[in-house]
């Protein structure tokens, strides 16, 4: 059996989740078992320089860095294929809940397919959320959503409602 671990708590040491998520694959992980382990504390990965298509960029048009980033893309989604468990460990900071009280946030989100408030949408209200725990009650959302199937109208509903905002 291949097993699949992610880490993800910026705490090396006294992490709950992390020892709990180990005492977890020591119940399940038999001789012979394979373990692939990652650390998103090491190994925090970003994807940076795409374009409006998302993950589809010619091979020629491809830079050095788009090349080892769909490397490392590919290895990644290969090793979760290949896993027959995959252990996800991940804390809940709840510690500045009010923080950020009498302000005002933006979110100008934008997407290539999802339409923004639909049953996909799983960034939008999860925003809103983190926002509000913080205090933030005022929420504005400019959305260019669905820029694949319309690009010029995407960005001329965003450039709308950038232009109806008011700072009140």
């Amino acid at each position: 059996m291949k097993i699949y671990q992610i880490d993800s708590s910026a705490r090396k040491k006294g992490s709950t989740s992390r020892a709990l998520a180990k005492k977890l694959l020591d119940k399940i992980k038999k001789p012979g078992d394979e373990v692939i382990y990652r650390d998103l504390d090491d190994e925090m990965l970003f994807v940076s320089g795409l374009t409006e298509s998302g993950m589809n960029i010619d091979e020629k048009d491809q830079t050095e860095e788009h090349k080892k980033m769909f490397e490392l893309s590919d290895k990644l989604v290969k090793e979760l294929k290949e896993s027959d468990v995959i252990i996800i460990s991940a804390p809940i900071y709840n510690r500045r809940e009010g923080l950020l009280k009498n302000k005002k946030a933006f979110l100008v989100i934008t997407s290539g397919g999802t339409k923004l408030n639909s049953s996909e949408d799983f960034l939008t209200p999860w925003l809103k959320f983190i926002l509000n725990f913080f205090g933030i009650e005022k929420v504005e959302v400019i959305s260019a959503d669905q820029m694949a199937l319309d690009y010029e109208k995407s960005i001329r509903d965003a450039e709308a409602q950038i232009e109806n905002i008011s700072i009140d």
